[in-house]
């Protein structure tokens, strides 16, 4: 199917980078980007995680603190027997239902902070994928300001469908329990669960096209159902692919214990990167990339930062260049003065042997004279100062400006010999 996606082409969200070539294929850059930058992946990861907290307490409270407690109370409590208690017949389901309508309401609440994390997570991701490995704390929070809109929309939907699963899920089991009208709870149960599975997958392209590309709201949705209809069978593929995760912790057991070591240090990270690539790719091949020619990346507009790393490259060059070109071996090692009369022997037109072999031990009694006369000498202040000076410089310049956390003198065209 031919998909005809618009207002995309030239709107790219790029606005503190520019996008580069893939040298050599999306899934192959993403699996090298992986590799060569886990850290920052990890860092990424406990970010979110972070942010993930106030959700994760919320099901905390409701399972091991809210439910729990009412076990130990009322008709639940074992030290109670006949006449003080009462028929329990779906008490156990109405008291789930009333939980979930409670704690899954704060779940869609925690839903609007976890979307910082995410929405600076995935702009950081897409801009290491778009530029081979770049990734910076200002880029992270830019991300949060241009992308969370675009992200709490699609959580926000998706946590309302979630949230009519649960509910209707308890109602169903309420409603067996009591005995009444199974067929429609569980057919209502079924249709629910189709329509979260639909609008996630439906969510997830909402989410990739909001924090790639600035539309209009219903722009926005009209490509996104373009690109959901379009592509139904890699977007499913993709989907339980980047959910892995989520599989490992609903086996259980040992596996549910490695599955909270992932999401805690890569789990979030891993399926941003892995839905990013993949609908990267789908734009890539729908929608014409906004790439610079090297020419105009060389002229784009810099930071302050890369200007003054810039600055200070180039007085370091030339400081380098000015340093070669002024340091003379005239002037920083001794050299004994030419003596009035010759030093070797000249043979004449017409010499023999001896002349030279005569010749020959001038020539090397004349350089242990030059060698001894730069032992004697080397020390003289005029020499001994001049290569202190460049010797002084060369240190500095070689460890450019000294280590972290000490402070050097800068050394740059203006003060080398200074």
């Amino acid at each position: 199917m031919a998909l005809k996606v618009e207002n995309l082409e030239g709107n790219e969200l790029a606005d503190d980078y520019i996008r580069k070539t893939v040298p050599q294929g999306r899934w192959a850059d993403a699996w090298d980007l992986f590799k060569s930058n886990f850290l920052k992946f990890v860092i990424l990861n406990l970010v979110v995680f972070v942010t993930f907290v106030p959700g994760v307490a919320v099901m905390f409270i409701r399972t091991n603190v809210y439910i729990a407690s009412l076990g130990l109370t009322g008709p639940f409590n074992p030290s109670l027997t006949y006449p003080f208690n009462p028929s329990t017949v779906g008490l156990s389901e109405s008291i789930t239902l009333s939980a979930d309508l409670l704690f899954f309401s704060l779940l869609i609440v925690a839903g609007f902070i976890a979307s910082i994390g995410i929405s600076g997570a995935a702009y950081s991701i897409k801009r290491m994928l778009n530029t081979h490995g770049e990734c910076t704390v200002k880029g992270f929070f830019h991300g949060i300001r241009v992308c969370y809109l675009s992200t709490v929309l699609p959580v926000t939907i998706f946590m309302l469908f979630m949230f009519s699963t649960v509910i209707i899920g308890d109602w169903m089991n309420l409603t067996i329990v009591t005995g009444g009208n199974k067929a429609a709870a569980i057919t209502a149960y079924v249709f629910v669960i189709i329509a979260t599975v639909l609008v996630g997958l439906f969510s997830g392209w909402l989410f990739a096209v909001g924090t790639g590309y600035k539309v209009k709201f219903t722009q926005l949705f009209k490509n996104t159902f373009v690109l959901f209809v379009g592509t139904p069978l890699q977007t499913v593929f993709m989907a339980a692919f980047t959910l892995i995760p989520v599989w490992l912790f609903i086996i259980g057991g040992i596996v549910r214990t490695i599955s909270y070591v992932l999401f805690v240090f890569l789990g979030f990270s891993f399926m941003l990167l892995s839905w990013t690539a993949y609908t990267q790719w789908v734009f890539d091949l729908y929608v014409t990339p906004n790439l610079k020619p090297s020419a105009e990346v060389s002229k784009a507009p810099k930071t302050e930062k890369q200007l003054a790393q810039e600055r200070a490259e180039e007085q370091k060059r030339t400081a380098m260049e000015l340093l070669a070109a002024g340091r003379s071996e005239l002037i920083a090692r001794p050299i004994m003065p030419v003596a009035a009369e010759p030093a070797v022997r000249i043979p004449v037109l017409t010499f023999t042997r001896a002349d030279v072999s005569a010749a020959a031990d001038d020539r090397a009694k004349l350089a242990a004279d030059v060698a001894a006369y730069e032992r004697a000498h080397i020390n003289d202040p005029v020499y001994a100062e001049y290569n202190k000076l460049f010797a002084e410089r060369e240190r500095a310049l070689q460890s450019d400006s000294g280590k972290k956390g000490k402070k050097s003198k800068k050394i740059s065209a203006d003060n080398l010999l200074k």
